[in-house]
């Protein structure tokens, strides 16, 4: 049985995940920066981020269910909503006389800038924790 602390502890860990994710593309756009033919890849999770968000917050809240009065009936599809980041080719670079078209400056400001979301997502995590462990010691005083 797991036991979760706050829904919103387990969206940041989704984060968390896509962000490192991203940062593992982006690194790999810069080890390919000389390989013939490659074209930069990139990570739009910001969709599957809403989507995560949707199921761990609004799961079944304010929803109608469709009623199945007869076996016969066919059952109601899910919602399929995919909670998985999209993988796209990052166009708009000129590309070199090679076909490859990556450009360093853009992966290494990219780069910085999914640091820092981690970086923030990192520290927002531990301030929630320390707001947990500071509630649990006071009540422990109190015995």
């Amino acid at each position: 049985m797991s036991y979760a602390v706050s829904r919103s502890a387990e969206l940041a860990s989704a984060a968390l995940d896509y962000r490192a994710a991203r940062q593992d593309m982006i690194a790999s756009n810069i080890a390919n920066a000389d390989t013939p033919g490659y074209q930069p890849r990139d990570i739009r999770f910001e969709e599957a981020l809403a989507a995560k968000k949707a199921e761990i917050f609004y799961k079944d809240k304010g929803q109608l269910k469709m009623a199945q009065t007869d076996a016969k009936h066919l059952s109601p599809k899910s919602e399929c909503s995919s909670t998985q980041p999209t993988l796209y080719f990052r166009d708009g670079h000129m590309a070199r006389n090679d076909g490859n078209s990556v450009d360093i400056d853009v992966e290494t400001t990219e780069m910085s800038k999914n640091s820092v979301m981690f970086n923030a997502i990192v520290m927002a995590k531990k301030k929630d924790s320390a707001i947990f462990r500071s509630v649990i010691e006071a009540s422990q005083k109190l015995n």
